[in-house]
């Protein structure tokens, strides 16, 4: 029975440290916010975003297998939090590239190629809701990551040991009305 249990605990730490050798392989992906601005509407406002996206070799492969990536997006506007998602999908019958909205299951753009999609970031325009936002005024900030939490199970442990499926953008801030 011992000899079981240190022979587990061996393969364990051999799993381990070849984890760890793959995470030092793996270079992580990017994600920047380039812009923000709130465009007010009549029934809330729509924030458009300026994101360059560069994903991760593990993350480009998961996204050409079928496996959705989503993405949460933070905003603070004022003393008011907002969070909205985006999901990154590809469907190999249809060989398309969606840009979707997960809670919604709306179809935000379609793309025939991964470089599209990801180039489709530069411009992003997110509806949102509220009456407070139409009358905001002062400072808001944005930050947009990986939503490693909505990967299918299998992929949710590497995802947070790995540095390549951590994909977290910086803070953005700009005066509202000054885009």
């Amino acid at each position: 029975m011992r000899s079981w249990k240190s022979l587990a605990s061996a393969g364990a730490l051999a799993l381990l440290l070849a984890g760890c050798a793959l995470v030092h392989e793996q270079a992580p992906g990017e994600l920047v916010v380039r812009g923000a601005r709130l465009i007010p509407a009549v029934e809330g406002a729509t924030l458009e975003l300026a994101l360059d996206c560069r994903l991760s070799g593990p993350m480009s492969d998961a996204l050409d297998r079928g496996i959705p990536l989503t993405f949460k997006v933070d905003v603070q506007v004022d003393a008011t939090p907002i969070r909205r998602r985006i999901e990154l999908r590809y469907f190999p019958l249809s060989r398309r590239y969606l840009l979707r909205d997960p809670d919604s299951g709306r179809v935000l753009r379609s793309y025939a190629a991964s470089a599209a999609l990801l180039d489709g970031l530069r411009v992003l325009h997110l509806p949102l809701d509220g009456e407070t936002l139409r009358r905001a005024a002062g400072q808001a900030r944005v930050r947009v990551g990986l939503e490693r939490a909505a990967l299918p199970g299998p992929l949710r442990l590497p995802a947070l040991f790995e540095p390549a499926w951590h994909l977290r953008s910086a803070e953005y801030a700009w005066a509202i009305g000054a885009g």
